[in-house]
């Protein structure tokens, strides 16, 4: 699926400003669950469940299932071009994530606190 990654497909995935944050939490993070995204982006599940569900067709997120919670990651196979924008983009843009950052921050003991 990574395979067919252009940047037409990549530029298009991250688009949506909460795609966008959902990538670039991800990437800083190393994977994160739903619970935490919904707090961190103060969204509903629903709405962060599709942007996810989004993310992994277009090949820039891999699932993992634990008992009944879903990790995500950045897939392992994404193309050098493509880890390289997201890891710029994150590097430029931290202060962006800010907020969100401090709200996984303050859920304490995570994700085995929102996801036990």
């Amino acid at each position: 699926m990574t395979a067919m990654l252009t940047p037409t497909g990549v530029f298009k995935c991250l688009a949506d400003e909460t795609r966008a944050r959902i990538v670039l939490l991800i990437q800083r993070e190393q994977e994160l669950c739903v619970c935490e995204l919904i707090r961190a982006l103060d969204e509903s599940q629903p709405k962060i469940s599709r942007h996810l569900a989004q993310l992994r067709k277009c090949g820039l997120l891999q699932d993992r299932r634990q008992g009944q919670w879903i990790y995500y990651r950045i897939h392992p196979d994404l193309d050098d071009w493509v880890v390289q924008i997201l890891s710029t983009t994150l590097a430029a843009n931290l202060h962006w994530l800010e907020p969100s950052q401090q709200r996984l921050t303050a859920m304490g003991d995570r994700p085995a606190r929102c996801c036990a």
